[in-house]
């Protein structure tokens, strides 16, 4: 018993981390009636519905389809891993960073494999791991933190694009440049099955909720509505949906929304925290989320600040780093680590070498804006 409650804690170590932040919090400022105004509820209700819908949208094949369809068959090898790197940078977007790692890290180890190149998938997974918490930040629903601060503070949808927009394009330049140094070699890929075609029922059924997830991300429809038209759908037509959805994110936000409200109750930690947010939010969410993570970065500092711009570029820009910095980096090194004949020493090697110089040139960047 004792194995499996440590196990559960390793594995959600972020949570347990938050839960013990809200409790010692607690000391300081006691349960009351007013911890409940500290939680954002249209943000959980806006990450249940992304998390199910699109669990939903793997179940049914459609990114293995996607993949096996783009990359079968004789091509170039740069150009093999350029598509590689690719379909996590743009899926990302709308699938968010760690459902797009989950989904083609597994494939693109598989696919090295298969054509001899097994050799290159530390730099590849590497490559797909950056453009994953890159591409997330183009669009509000592609990673937590986005979701979150664009619900915070009011983005307008133009508003979010033409602040992020510049960064995202810089981005895919950087993530498709190391695709150079490996060799141009035609390779033939011979996937071991055929591509099934995605489950027509499931694809149409989770295809509408996702648009409707994506009209209440815009401020079309209310966000209230479409988390009941979502649940009912589930509990309707697919209740195995609902084992699939992250619990744990849900309550990890919850736990931060309580120890950020619990902190804003405490006047010294309150100027501590507002006089280094005010030097640089940019930097001082960049910095956070090399720690804790970008996004209980965001969600800790959004209540110290009124700088929404700075507090969202700096948690999308410090999920480059360490791999703590995005939890979907953890994501990609264990799935890693686990695959046959893992390299971890080059894959370690090239994980700092590329975060480091993308961190580095993408917050240089946002200074020479004025942005920092």
């Amino acid at each position: 018993m004792a194995a499996k409650v440590w196990g559960w804690m390793k594995k959600e170590a972020v949570l347990c981390i938050a839960f013990v932040c809200a409790a010692v919090s607690a000391f300081w400022v006691p349960p009351t009636a007013a911890w409940l105004g500290y939680i954002d509820w249209n943000v959980l209700m806006q990450l249940f519905c992304l998390m199910a819908v699109v669990a939903g949208l793997q179940a049914s094949g459609l990114f293995d389809w996607m993949g096996r369809r783009l990359l079968a068959g004789r091509k170039s090898f740069r150009l093999l891993c350029g598509v590689l790197v690719l379909l996590p940078f743009f899926s990302s977007m709308l699938i968010t960073n760690d459902v797009a790692l989950l989904t083609f890290v597994p494939f693109a180890v598989l696919l090295l494999g298969l054509c001899g190149r097994a050799e290159q998938a530390p730099l590849v997974v590497v490559l797909q791991t950056a453009a994953a918490n890159l591409g997330s930040m183009a669009l509000p629903m592609g990673n937590p933190q986005n979701l979150y601060l664009y619900s915070r503070y009011g983005f307008s949808f133009g508003e979010f694009l033409a602040l992020v927009g510049p960064f995202a394009a810089v981005s895919l330049v950087g993530v498709l440049l190391p695709c150079l140094l490996l060799p141009n070699q035609s390779v033939q890929v011979r996937m071991d099955s055929p591509a099934p075609a995605p489950a027509a029922r499931s694809l149409a059924l989770f295809g509408t909720l996702f648009v409707l997830c994506l009209l209440s991300v815009l401020h079309v429809l209310p966000v209230p509505v479409v988390f009941v038209v979502t649940l009912a759908a589930l509990l309707l037509l697919s209740r195995s949906t609902l084992r699939t959805v992250d619990y744990s994110l849900l309550a990890t936000f919850v736990c931060f929304f309580i120890f950020s409200g619990n902190l804003g109750a405490i006047p010294a930690v309150r100027g501590l925290l507002e006089a280094m947010l005010a030097r640089s939010t940019l930097f001082t969410a960049a910095a956070a989320s090399q720690l804790i993570s970008n996004v209980p970065a965001a969600v800790l500092l959004s209540g110290f600040t009124n700088d929404g711009a700075g507090l969202l570029l700096g948690t999308d820009l410090g999920g480059l780093g360490t791999p703590v910095a995005s939890l979907a980096s953890l994501i990609s090194l264990k799935l890693y680590a686990r695959s046959p004949n893992a390299r971890m020493g080059r894959f370690l090697g090239w994980f700092a070498a590329v975060n480091l110089a993308g961190l580095v040139v993408l917050l240089a960047m946002a200074w020479a804006m004025g942005l920092a």
